[in-house]
Formats: structure tokens, C-alpha cells, sequence
């Protein structure tokens, strides 16, 4: 499969552009174009942190184009989503809903940004008890929902208190309580499947939106991007020596970054193809045990062959 990789570092798709497909919204990730009341969403291979664009992973949009069609069917007896039908391998077509402002983030354990917000007392922002004793990568009694705002692409989204959420009327209190507690149930489907696959769940984000008065799920459900996980056997191990979890997902180069002197501020380092490579292994390997299904590459060029699925579209 290295190889393979290797082979497609120069057929990503970064910038697609696509004509008479009606308005285009370019994303940190994807590219919308709205059409009759529905969403070509196309899922580039553009990879993005610390609210950065930093360059291209080899099949990353149609790892996470699929997983995200994976979880849709997944769990759409949860919560009613916006998926239509799958275009291409990395285009879906969804229902256009009118986004909430907000993401619902749910985390089991300590980690990642709230953890670097829990060192330098940052967590407070949450309105959450907290005791004074967690350790890195501790996980907690029950999951816990820390949401944040959703900006517009080249600003930072900002952590927020639910309580805060609903007295600035971002969401109305029925309709952000629904959120809550679509995205508890979501993440507990998520977390029974990725234990029986031995994976961890460990935290995931959900976005919302309203379509015809109904709250729905958008954009993505449980991929690598979205979500961390953790390989299962590895955490008791790992945690009790102090050591870093074995991660199959996006954290793999914050972790790059932030070793390179990058959290956010000034200009990131370029990435290598070796830290490409590795991503694209890594998602791959998630994929694999994810869906419990062998990942089907599909190599070449990655724009030719998503024109030529786009000019056979019906709408």
C-alpha cells in the first residue's frame, strides 16, 4: 500500500473547480456547490489544523467521503442526517439545511486541545466540574459535551459554555438541547462499534443543522478527522507508564506540528511527503478496521475522474 501512496502523492485533489454547479463555499476540507436546495459536497484531500490549511493526503477525501456514508446508514435510526446519495467515491449529495452556528463536541477522555486547556487553567470556559487531579488521556465517568463556535473558514472556532450558547440566542434552548442529546446517543453508537473493532472512540465532533424545521446531522459522523481513536488493547498500558496512546487519526500531525514548533501562531511548517505517507497509512488503517472491510484505492487523477462522475448527474 506504501507504494501505492506514493504513486498518488501527486494526483490529490487541493483546489477543485467545478463549473455551472451553482454557488461554490470553499471549506478547510470540502467544497460546497449549492444546487435546487441540495449540497455537492465535494471532500478534497486537503488536510487541515490548528485552523490551518497545510496541504494534501493521498485518498483522504475518499476515506472520509465513505466512512462518513459508513456512519450515515450507521445511525440514521438516531438521528435524521442529510446524506442523499454518494457521486463519486470523495462526492456526496446531501439536503441543504441551515447550519447551527455551534459544533457539539463529546469527549470521553482528557486529551488533545482540552487537555492543553486544562494545564493553563482554560477549561473553566466550559462550566464544567473539573477535578484538579486528571491526568493526560484519563477518561471520564461519562462522556462530557464541550462545545465551541463554528467560523468562518480562516478564523479560529471558540470554545463556549452552554450556557452561554443559549443566553447570546446562538440556538434556542429546545433546539441545542436536541443537539445534546442526539450527539450523547451518536457517540454512544459510536464508541459500541469501535470497541467490538477494538478501537477507542475517544472524542468526536457533530455538526447540526435545520431542514424544514427538523434538526438533522451534517457534514461528517466518526471519521479521522473528526474524531480521535485510539488503539483499544494498547490504552491501559499506555496510560499507566505515561506514555502516548497509539492514534489512527488527525492528531497524528497536530502532534507533527506542535513538535515543530507549530500550535496555531505565525505560518506552519510544509509538510513532507513523509508525514503524508504516514497520514495516509494511517487513515487507511482506521478505514480498515472501521468498516471492517478492505480500503479500495482509487488511484490517478483525482479531479479528472470527479468531472467526468459530475457530468453524469442528474439533479
Amino acid at each position: 500500500m506504501k507504494k501505492i501512496i506514493e504513486e498518488q502523492l501527486a494526483y490529490t485533489l487541493n483546489k477543485p473547480k467545478y463549473n455551472n454547479l451553482g454557488r461554490h463555499y470553499h471549506g478547510k476540507v470540502r467544497d460546497n456547490y449549492y444546487y435546487n436546495n441540495k449540497i455537492i459536497m465535494v471532500t478534497s484531500d486537503r488536510v487541515s489544523a490548528f485552523d490551518c490549511v497545510l496541504g494534501t493526503i493521498p485518498f483522504k477525501g475518499q476515506i472520509l467521503s465513505e466512512i462518513a456514508k459508513f456512519w450515515f446508514a450507521k445511525t440514521e435510526d438516531i438521528a435524521p442526517n442529510h446524506y442523499i446519495k454518494s457521486i463519486d467515491p470523495q462526492v456526496l449529495l446531501v439536503h441543504e439545511a441551515e447550519p447551527l452556528p455551534v459544533e457539539v463536541i463529546v469527549r470521553r477522555y482528557i486529551t488533545g486541545s482540552l487537555w492543553r486547556d486544562y494545564k493553563v487553567s482554560k477549561h473553566h470556559v466550559y462550566n464544567l466540574p473539573f477535578r484538579t487531579d486528571l491526568k493526560e488521556n484519563e477518561r471520564f465517568s461519562k462522556p462530557i459535551l464541550t462545545p465551541s463556535t463554528k467560523e468562518d473558514y480562516g478564523k479560529h472556532d471558540q470554545p463556549i459554555s452552554k450556557k452561554e450558547i443559549i443566553s447570546q440566542n446562538l440556538v434556542s434552548q429546545k433546539i441545542y438541547e436536541l443537539a445534546e442529546n442526539y450527539a450523547l446517543q451518536l457517540f454512544q453508537r459510536g464508541e459500541e462499534w469501535a470497541n467490538q473493532q477494538g478501537l477507542i472512540l475517544v472524542d468526536t465532533k457533530y455538526e447540526f443543522g435545520l431542514l424544514d424545521g427538523e434538526l438533522i446531522v451534517i457534514d461528517e459522523i466518526h471519521t479521522p478527522d473528526s474524531s480521535r481513536y485510539w488503539i483499544k488493547d494498547e490504552y491501559e498500558s499506555r496510560f499507566n507508564s505515561g506514555q502516548k496512546q497509539l492514534m489512527l487519526d488527525k492528531e497524528n500531525i497536530r502532534q507533527w506540528l506542535i513538535n515543530k514548533g507549530f500550535s496555531g501562531e505565525g505560518t506552519p511548517p510544509p509538510l513532507d511527503n513523509e508525514i503524508r505517507i504516514l497520514l495516509s497509512a494511517k487513515y487507511i488503517e482506521l478505514y480498515n478496521i472501521l468498516t471492517n472491510t478492505e480500503f479500495q484505492p482509487k488511484v490517478g487523477d483525482v479531479s479528472n475522474r470527479i468531472s467526468n462522475n459530475l457530468n453524469l448527474l442528474d439533479l
